[in-house]
């Protein structure tokens, strides 16, 4: 029995039967916490993400089709529409877009209501690029497609500019299948339209059956072109191979072949094509792109093609045209779209021979009439009231084309193939900077001598005003004139020259025949020797004396010369003509016309001793540049035969005295003859002024012209 009287005390019970201690408070790792939290936010955002591709995948998100419509109306400022079945989901990372009778308005201006309008456009957008701004398509298939791509008529706005003036940038695609697809092109401004079709294409088992094939048709500035094409490897393509393409366009005369390889479907950047291109003139074929060339005659070109952002970059360049050879490069660089950036036109050409016919279409002669007729021919027109020829090129500046686009251009010729005169190293550079062409430098080697010139055309008002200033520095007579009849052997004198004008008018002859300025040709001491030499100067007595000597051949000491011309509104009248040898002074009043090309001379030569049988008359020269007359028997030699005649009736002996020449010609200072001054400023050895010389007025070229020729 338990005693009950006496209940335990503390010390007499147990630690058995002692209570538990209170268990510790459990302590929370913050590291496994804040872990668990992400992994727990990460689960749920893959799930979302997850929850929302299982039903755009399941739905393939066509209840997305309004939003789309909405959305994308509203960032583009067009009017979008879906007609038939949408789909927008990803399968399972890159976006999938499919849409049926999907339509892009026009802005307002445009001629057709859509820019884009398609049966159906399904296609694959790889979605890593996209996140990087990236417009990258795997595969297109688009469907009895439309795209009308329009500018209006001031050519400041297009039809594929969006909200925020952002031009519409083609995608890169990789592979594409277009099929009954038609692409429309309307440019008013630059006059350029075109219509490319592609022709259906049949598939199976994901290959092709036969090359993609495109057609077109259409105008550039009035001329009519045709192209053709191929994607000649669909099948290559369709597993991610290269893009054989070809290209073939038809227009003015002209041919143009291009093929290679493109990167991608609609990639150029980067690509490897060969471009060919013949024709029968090689303006016909920039005029296509509004660009301004010389005339040219036949032409075969080869070359290199690849783009760099907006720069078309041709290498390699190698053919000829006419009976020349011509190499380099060229960039064609386009301006961007809603830019004031001008198409730019760079270009590196050498020639190594170029026949000199070849350059007769750059200054305005036609190639056609100079390939089947001629040089001669060619260059001779009538004058359209008279039944003079002329030979001053007329064709026009062609101001509107210059107007379109700017350009740098280098032109090297190692040598000229039947010059005139002996040419080579012609060294041409060409700046066109807003309608400003400079034709600087404008050098060449000619006869042992050098040619400096400094062209401008200022075509940005409507008169067109014309800077002529040519220099040529001290040339060998022999070598300049040896077509002429000068003997280089027995030639020690040189030539240089000036020539400063300025002249309005879009032609070379209207240029020139509206000119003012001043032409001087300065001959320094030296030798000369021409079989002809006597004859202009028409002594007699010493033509005579050194045919019985056997010295006919002794050169003519030339101790300075000056042929200097002051021109005035396209005449210019000598101003002036003086050149003193050891024997005689010879002097020419009179000039010659811009206007109508007419020569109108008198040369006289005096004799500084005293000569018997002296005829001392003007040697006249006439007619036009393109056939000048040459006038020995003049009325002064028949006026001094009749007195001659007259005296012989009475005396004999006396007939000599009319052709008796006193030798009295006074020589020239030769300070004022080598500075190239004008005729006032010109002086005897005893520094009186000179009175037997043209004055530089435009007076003494009509008084010369209305002098009657004899004929002989």
């Amino acid at each position: 029995m338990v005693d009950l009287s006496h209940p335990p005390s503390a010390r007499d019970s147990s630690p058995a039967d002692a209570p538990p201690p209170p268990a510790p408070a459990p302590v929370r790792d913050p590291a496994r916490t804040a872990i668990a939290s992400v992994v727990s936010v990460v689960a749920t955002i893959f799930g979302l993400i997850f929850l929302a591709w299982l039903v755009l995948f399941v739905t393939k998100g066509r209840f997305l089709k309004h939003t789309f419509e909405r959305v994308a109306s509203r960032y583009m400022e067009r009017d979008i529409r879906v007609a038939g079945d949408f789909n927008f989901y990803f399968d399972p990372i890159d976006v999938k877009f499919l849409a049926e009778g999907m339509t892009v308005s026009n802005p307002d201006w445009a001629k057709k209501p859509n820019l884009f309008a398609s049966k159906l456009i399904d296609t694959r957008i790889e979605t890593l690029p996209l996140i990087f701004g990236k417009k990258q398509i795997e595969w297109l298939n688009l469907v009895d497609g439309t795209v009308d791509l329009e500018w209006d008529k001031a050519h400041k706005r297009n039809s594929w500019t969006f909200a925020g003036d952002t031009p519409f940038q083609m995608p890169l695609i990789r592979r594409a299948a277009v099929t009954g697809t038609d692409i429309h092109y309307d440019d008013a401004a630059m006059q350029i339209f075109a219509d490319v079709h592609f022709d259906p294409i049949n598939a199976k088992d994901s290959r092709f059956a036969n090359n993609i094939l495109f057609t077109g048709k259409g105008t550039a500035r009035g001329n009519p072109f045709t192209l053709n094409g191929s994607q000649t490897s669909p099948n290559a393509l369709m597993a991610g191979g290269r893009n054989q393409f070809e290209l073939h366009v038809r227009a003015a005369r002209t041919s143009v072949d291009v093929s290679g390889t493109l990167p991608a479907a609609t990639q150029i950047e980067g690509a490897d094509l060969a471009v060919q291109v013949r024709g029968r003139n090689l303006r016909n074929l920039f005029d296509l792109a509004g660009i301004a060339v010389p005339d040219t005659r036949a032409y075969r070109l080869r070359s290199h093609l690849t783009k760099r952002g907006q720069d078309y970059e041709f290498t390699r360049i190698a053919g000829s045209y006419g009976n020349s050879d011509i190499g380099g490069a060229m960039t064609v660089t386009v301006p961007r779209t809603g830019t004031e950036d001008r198409l730019f036109l760079k270009a590196d050409l050498a020639s190594r021979l170029v026949d000199m016919i070849d350059i007769g279409p750059f200054i305005g002669y036609n190639p056609d009439k100079l390939a089947t007729q001629g040089a001669t021919a060619a260059a001779t027109t009538q004058h359209a009231r008279g039944a003079y020829p002329r030979i001053l090129p007329d064709a026009p500046l062609r101001v509107d084309a210059i107007k379109a686009f700017d350009a740098k251009v280098t032109y090297k010729v190692a040598d000229i193939r039947q010059p005139f005169v002996p040419i080579s190293n012609i060294l041409l550079g060409l700046d066109l900077d807003h309608s400003l062409m400079k034709l600087s430098p404008l050098n060449f080697d000619m006869a042992g001598g050098h040619v400096d010139s400094d062209i401008s055309i200022n075509a940005r008002q409507p008169a067109i005003v014309t800077d002529y200033d040519i220099r040529m520095s001290p040339t060998p007579m022999g070598k300049l004139l040896a077509r002429f009849g000068v003997n280089d052997s027995g030639t020690t004198g040189t030539i240089k020259a000036r020539v400063k004008m300025t002249g309005t008018g879009n032609t070379v002859r209207d240029s020139l025949a509206t000119s003012n300025g001043r032409i001087a040709v300065i001959l320094p001491r030296g030798t000369f020797w021409t079989s002809y030499t006597q004859l202009s100067e028409f002594d007699i007595g010493t033509f005579v004396q050194k045919m019985f000597e056997k010295k006919l051949k002794e050169p003519v000491q030339i101790n300075c010369g000056l042929i200097g011309f002051t021109v005035r509104d396209g005449i210019a009248a000598a101003d002036p003509i003086l050149i003193d040898t050891s024997k005689n002074v010879m002097t020419a009043k009179g000039g010659f016309s811009f206007k109508d090309e007419l020569l109108s001379f008198a040369f006289r030569a005096d004799a500084k001793k005293f000569s018997v049988f002296s005829g001392q008359s003007p040697v006249g020269i006439g007619g036009h540049f393109a056939a000048p007359s040459f006038q020995i028997v003049t009325p002064e030699l028949l006026l001094r035969g009749g007195v001659g005649v007259a005296l012989g009736v009475l005396t004999p002996p006396a007939a000599l005295l009319a052709f008796v020449d006193p030798g009295d010609a006074k020589a020239a200072a030769c300070g004022p003859v080598l500075a190239g001054a004008n005729a006032a400023a010109q002086r005897t050895l005893k520094g009186e002024p000179r009175k037997d010389i043209g004055k530089g007025k435009s007076a003494d070229v009509k008084a010369e012209k209305d002098k009657k020729p004899i004929k002989l």
